[in-house]
């Protein structure tokens, strides 16, 4: 099949109630990865599907994106018939929060005959591989000549960085230590991690370590973008004229970019200049030190990362910080015609084409399909609508049943009743999405829609004696014409 097949195996964010949180089936020819794995993949894959699997690509340590990783790292283990590692595909410093997080639930196990506590390596449950490219500089335990422990930052080489250069940052309460670097070209005090793009020869090494499939695609882990508090990458898969990416969570917001790249910060060096630059390790708040927040190459590379590529991007209502507020969507450099929404709240409303658990879409040229059935379905609806596990979607038509509402930034919809939720936009005809097919949406509590295993649906009408049923005609290919 043409193009590459996401299947959407969770789209919810961490505190939903649905329990199906980010995860996506990626296939691009014979070739099948995992992205991201907070979803249920033992319930939704199961064992022999999770088998069939070539990868395992994670773009942060969020609960509700590798949940389910350690699971999986046991099952390539312990399982009948796997005999193989998970090959994990993710950047160096996601992998380092990954593996932190991880051990404790691997590393040790009984020996065969049950009698004996057991060691057992990471490396005997992942085979890593990295993509996106290695820092020059980085955070090590090292034995001084004096046998002390204690940690440092080095280049590649081991060499120990001046203070001149780079100053180790503790936070006194998180104790966790955090790099402070000087810019040489705006001699400005940063943190590498966040000011630099994955294109900077002045942190990163010119290898962008792209992943190249022997079925003729690549993977690119992207950082410019990524903005999200915790380390993260969103991915770029291509294969010919295709192209997609995976945002990851992001709070997306062209405005924010710019004060980030463009507004240099007053230090609080809560010390003399003099004992500022000779120190190697402070404690404190690294945000006191911190004199500009991104490299305006980073801006640059945020700005233009999607452009021609088809984009799954996290969405949320409003005032999330971490995530792209609904409410904000414009000031993005997204095109609504080349996006699905994902990461949404178990009801919510949109104008833009939702992403939903269970459904199938490909991503031809810069566009998405949905697939259902054998037939590829345009997503040229005007609303969409989470609520309870379903999936609706609406029409406009100035005679339709239901008003769409803006209240607060937000949509939401309603039948006409002489009251207002909020202020009108327009008229619209809704239908429920049962596999991908289109019926009118149902009101009335004595009534549903029931899918046979012959793939035909029924309408039940439920009433005293009992209830009965007719089969309903799939209206989605007339609406797919409009």
């Amino acid at each position: 099949m043409d193009g590459i097949i996401v299947h959407i195996l969770g789209d919810f964010g961490p505190f939903s109630r649905m329990g199906k949180s980010i995860g996506y089936k990626l296939q691009v020819g014979q070739s099948v990865f995992l992205v991201d794995c907070g979803a249920p993949l033992f319930q939704q894959i199961g064992g022999h599907g999770l088998k069939e699997v070539d990868g395992l690509i994670i773009t942060h340590c969020h609960d509700d994106h590798k949940r389910w990783f350690s699971d999986l790292a046991l099952f390539s283990r312990y399982a009948p018939d796997m005999q193989r590692k998970i090959k994990l595909l993710t950047a160096e410093a996601v992998h380092d929060d990954i593996k932190e997080a991880s051990t404790p639930a691997l590393i040790k196990s009984l020996s065969k005959d049950s009698k004996t506590i057991i060691d057992i390596p990471y490396e005997d449950f992942i085979r890593y591989q990295m993509i996106g490219p290695r820092a020059n500089y980085r955070i090590i335990s090292k034995v001084d000549g004096k046998g002390k422990s204690g940690l440092y930052i080095t280049d590649r080489n081991g060499n120990i960085l001046s203070p001149e250069n780079a100053k180790l940052i503790i936070n006194q309460k998180t104790k966790k230590p955090r790099m402070l670097f000087k810019d040489p070209v705006y001699g400005e005090w940063v943190e590498p991690e966040s000011f630099y793009s994955f294109s900077s020869s002045i942190f990163y090494e010119d290898n962008k370590n792209i992943y190249c499939d022997s079925d003729g695609f690549t993977i690119e882990a992207i950082k410019a973008p990524v903005w999200h508090g915790v380390t993260g990458i969103g991915l770029k898969i291509k294969k010919g004229e295709e192209t997609l990416i995976f945002s990851s969570d992001t709070a997306h917001d062209k405005e924010l970019w710019k004060q980030l790249y463009s507004e240099k910060k007053q230090r609080k060096l809560h010390m003399s200049k003099k004992e500022f630059e000779a120190a190697s390790v402070i404690y404190g708040d690294i945000n006191d030190y911190i004199e500009r927040i991104w490299s305006e190459e980073r801006y640059e590379d945020a700005i233009k990362a999607f452009e021609d590529a088809a984009v799954i991007h996290d969405i949320s209502s409003r005032n999330s910080v971490v995530h792209t507020d609904y409410e904000k969507i414009k000031n993005t450099t997204l095109k609504k015609d080349r996006v699905l929404l994902t990461h949404s709240p178990d009801r919510f409303t949109s104008e833009w084409a939702l992403c939903n658990a269970g459904k199938t879409f490909c991503a031809k040229g810069c566009n998405f399909f949905e697939i259902a059935g054998d037939k590829f379905y345009p997503m040229n609806a005007d609303i969409y609508h989470k609520e309870q596990g379903k999936y609706y979607i609406g029409y406009k038509n100035k005679h339709g049943k239901y008003t769409v509402y803006r209240k607060n930034g937000l949509l939401c919809f309603s039948s006409f009743d002489g009251t207002s939720p909020g202020r009108p936009l327009y008229k619209v005809d809704m239908y429920e999405d049962i596999s991908g097919g289109y019926f009118p949406r149902l009101e009335n509590s004595n009534a549903m829609y029931f899918e046979r295993s012959d793939g035909k649906v029924e309408l039940l009408q439920f009433n005293e004696q009992g209830s009965k049923g007719k089969i309903v005609k799939d209206l989605r290919a007339r609406l797919a014409k409009k």
